[in-house]
């Protein structure tokens, strides 16, 4: 065998374990697991030994009484007290438990603390989530490229043994069948002025759909995003078709503008390009703590630890909190923000040797209850610490499901931050809408950018 032949052999060999490695990760023994002592998508189900952290019991996925369907979402917990406050004068207290976006937070502004507040435990999706993750998890399969293969539904990874099938967790992660939310983005000055911009977005999440099967799979989702507010964006739109897996498919992107009155493919629209109307301070694939093809970065599974992170935010996401309470200088108003202790996988996203990227480190801390990150740590590329983004999510009991409600993207060296997806002075996320396919291509941006 020549040696040329012997080398694309070893190649070949190699893509085919990178693809199929996972295939039989997951052990009958660890299934049986789901539901037992794991929570049936893979978190562990007991508390933790000081009893701050509680055993889960199923989550929030029953509205509250006083919940008044397509109103703002009620806080269920408004009798819990804050426990302690950490401030830059006892953070070494806590500094073990806290990630190094609050540490750096509290070293640098003295108008930041941390409001903590009693864990309490309450992602919780319907029982055909559960039920499709123990049914497919067994053969699920990682893509090099980032996503995965087999599972359709479900989590593919409730068991994880790497950085990577994390990653595949939370594209996974249940958000619903569909979505509608209109909202405002702000860029914050140091000196705390802002501009609002007025956006919209809709998402259709084929593969969370209830007869979604097998040979179906292909797009996870369908998502449109619009611009309303200030006029000079006013009508842009953004289209995109999110594969399952990006060896299979092409992550597919158009947008709309509403000077040129074309639509057009936007093949820059990925890794560290400006987000839409983020004024340079965060980048595509950090919207929603991450967004598109992960080959650019080695995923390294750290382990689990628990961490003082932001959750059950539904004290500062009502119309009761305008804009103007909510934003300060520096960072948002502490007093409408809570932090509470869970434990969190943290995942590391280290640059490739060759590829390039605005960030050479990000440190991802993902929730073990619902797969989603809740604050990521970044790093530029002289290894400073550079910027941070931060998920405050809660319970959508209606639906159920535990997802983002807005996110802060945080720059330490401009003193300005990007806040996003805040409907406090527009209308609550309505999971009720329906869609079709036809919805989401490029004859219906068009129509939709010339009415």
């Amino acid at each position: 065998m020549s040696y040329r032949v012997h080398i694309l052999w070893i190649s070949l060999l190699i893509v085919f374990c990178l693809i199929f490695s996972n295939a039989w990760a997951v052990t009958d023994e660890d299934l049986a697991r789901l539901g037992k002592d794991l929570t049936p998508i893979g978190a562990e189900k007991a508390g933790n030994e000081k009893g701050t952290i509680p055993a889960w019991e199923g989550g929030l996925t029953t509205p509250p009484a006083n919940y008044v369907p397509g109103e703002y979402r009620v806080d269920p917990y408004t009798e819990d007290k804050v426990l302690f406050t950490i401030t830059a004068d006892n953070m070494d207290q806590y500094g073990d438990n806290l990630t190094q976006s609050h540490k750096e937070m509290l070293k640098r502004y003295s108008t930041f603390r941390m409001n903590i507040y009693p864990t309490r435990r309450s992602a919780g999706y319907p029982e055909r989530i559960y039920e499709t993750t123990k049914l497919y998890a067994k053969g699920a399969q990682m893509d090099p490229l980032g996503g995965f293969r087999n599972i359709v539904q479900g989590i593919p990874f409730p068991i994880p043994a790497s950085g990577a099938e994390v990653m595949a967790n939370y594209l996974a992660r249940y958000r619903g069948e569909s979505s509608k939310k209109t909202y405002h983005q702000l860029v914050v000055q140091e000196n705390g002025s802002y501009t609002p911009v007025k956006m919209s977005e809709v998402f259709y999440n084929k593969y969370h759909l209830p007869d979604m099967t097998l040979d179906q799979l292909d797009f996870i989702l369908y998502y449109k995003q619009y611009v309303h507010a200030p006029p000079r964006l006013a009508g842009q739109i953004v289209l995109l078709h999110e594969p399952t897996s990006y060896s299979d498919y092409d992550r597919t992107v158009w947008t709309y503008n509403p000077g040129q009155r074309r639509v057009r493919r936007a093949p820059n629209y990925e890794h560290d390009n400006p987000g839409t109307g983020s004024d340079g301070l965060f980048t595509v694939d950090q919207k929603n703590q991450w967004s598109g093809k992960t080959e650019r970065y080695d995923w390294t599974l750290i382990g689990k630890k628990e961490m003082y992170v932001p959750y059950n935010d539904y004290a500062s996401v009502t119309d009761k909190v305008k804009l103007k309470d909510l934003i300060r200088p520096l960072h948002l108003n502490p007093d409408h923000l809570r932090y509470e202790l869970h434990r969190v996988w943290i995942v590391d996203a280290t640059l490739k040797e060759g590829a390039k990227h605005l960030y050479k480190k990000r440190r991802y801390y993902f929730d073990e209850d619902s797969w989603h990150p809740l604050v990521q740590d970044i790093y530029d590329n002289e290894d400073k610490f550079w910027r941070f983004t931060e998920s405050h999510c809660m319970s959508y009991y209606d639906v159920p499901t535990f997802m983002m409600a807005y996110e802060t993207h945080m720059d330490l060296l401009s003193k300005r931050y990007n806040v996003s997806q805040l409907v406090n002075e527009t209308e609550p996320i309505d999971f009720t809408v329906k869609f079709d396919l036809k919805e989401f291509t490029t004859s219906a941006i068009r129509m939709e950018g010339r009415r």
